[in-house]
């Protein structure tokens, strides 16, 4: 039997920094590989990523993702126990990764080579792990599934590995996730003397009655899956230090989590016919730059989706809540490959000073995995 726990601790050994592999996935190829897994590393633009399969290319296939890159400790005295030592006490593991998600990994990894190990499936496991989830994320995820493409490679259904459950585990599996969008707005007039306005014209004026404009409704009610889209204004600058100077140029982000009644282009045109319409009125110019981090997705129950809640009723007892909560992942990527659906642990100290897991928590999720992969060959 392979240790989920014991695992995590190795990995959490592993100061995997994004974009710093740290040793983890060499841990995990070595692993995988003596369990009859091929293995490949996959790496762009010094993004370290890593792709395992066992059995049969083109069979039924079950697939993972998850992360092994953690995000910076920050003080290092604050920590009860250091950061990278996967210090186990009291049945509980501490150390950066150890909810979000070296855990996740540790257990689907454990899961699948007990799996393969003791009772080989007719079909394929596949298991695509990043190294670059917390950083920018275009040579993480995105690449594995580039390289899949080119190599016909394919998952038919996917779990990601993400902590999944607010306080309670088992209480919730994530269906889907909004989308994310920054729009970086700037307003530029014409500088001039305070006392003087009519010889300037004011960028915070045509700035903040744009923004007004932008929070003054809700931008839906939400949608059958999805709470309501939400715009929240996240900064308004000026790099104005004097107070009887009118500025040249005022800016301002915003972000936007937007539920299945949007889309970034739907967004992105209202917005910019809103800024155009203020632009005309006030003879300011308002552009736009928008940034898309992931559009929203769904994957509707159905089949795979009732595996995965029927496996963690009976394994927990409790009967998780569809959910399209929180904000986004790398299952943004995943959906447009393959079914998605996201399932790990409590994530309560994730990114927190003295990150912490109980270890039969992750050895209840790799319990929970493995039923799933005895659960869709069957």
């Amino acid at each position: 039997m392979t240790d989920a726990a014991q695992l995590t601790a190795r990995l959490i050994q592993c100061p995997s920094v994004t974009p710093e592999e740290g040793g983890a996935l060499v841990l995990l190829r070595d692993l995988l590989a003596d369990a009859g897994f091929e293995v490949t590393r996959v790496d762009r633009n010094g993004t370290p990523n890593l792709f395992a399969r066992w059995g049969a290319k083109g069979a039924k296939t079950f697939g993972f993702n998850g992360h092994t890159d953690v995000v910076p400790p920050g003080p290092l005295g604050s920590w009860t126990h250091p950061p990278f030592s996967g210090h186990l006490e009291d049945g509980v593991i501490w150390g950066r990764g150890a909810t979000d998600m070296k855990s996740g990994v540790a257990a689907f990894v454990a899961a699948a080579v007990d799996f393969v190990t003791e009772t080989p499936p007719d079909g394929a496991v596949i298991l695509t792990v990043t190294g670059d989830e917390e950083g920018p994320g275009r040579d993480g995820t995105v690449a594995l599934l580039d390289w899949m493409t080119a190599n016909g490679e394919r998952m038919d259904v996917c779990v990601v590995g993400e902590p999944s459950n607010p306080n309670t585990f088992g209480e919730m599996m994530k269906i889907g996730r909004r989308g994310s969008m920054n729009v970086h707005v700037t307003a530029k007039g014409v500088q001039g003397h305070a006392a003087y306005p009519h010889r300037a014209k004011n960028p915070l004026h045509a700035l903040t009655r744009y923004l007004n404009d932008l929070i003054a409704a809700p931008l839906d009610e939400g949608t059958e899956h999805f709470d309501p889209s939400g715009l929240q204004i996240v900064t308004i600058d000026t790099g104005n230090p004097a107070s009887n100077v009118i500025p040249e140029k005022a800016e301002a982000v915003v972000n936007i989590r937007f539920n299945d009644a949007h889309s970034s282009a739907s967004l992105t045109k209202d917005l910019t016919e809103r800024a155009a319409k203020i632009s005309a009125e006030t003879a300011v110019e308002i552009t736009l730059d928008v940034h898309v981090s992931g559009e929203s997705f769904l994957t509707q129950p159905g089949p795979f989706v009732d595996l995965v809640r029927g496996v963690v009723r009976e394994e927990t007892g409790i009967d998780p809540v569809l959910s399209t909560s929180g904000g986004t992942s790398d299952a943004r990527f995943v959906k447009d490959h393959c079914p998605v659906v996201e399932f790990g642990l409590v994530g309560l100290y994730m990114h927190q000073v003295d990150e912490r897991v109980p270890a039969q928590q992750v050895n209840d999720l790799k319990r929970v995995y493995q039923k799933m992969l005895e659960r869709y060959f069957a």
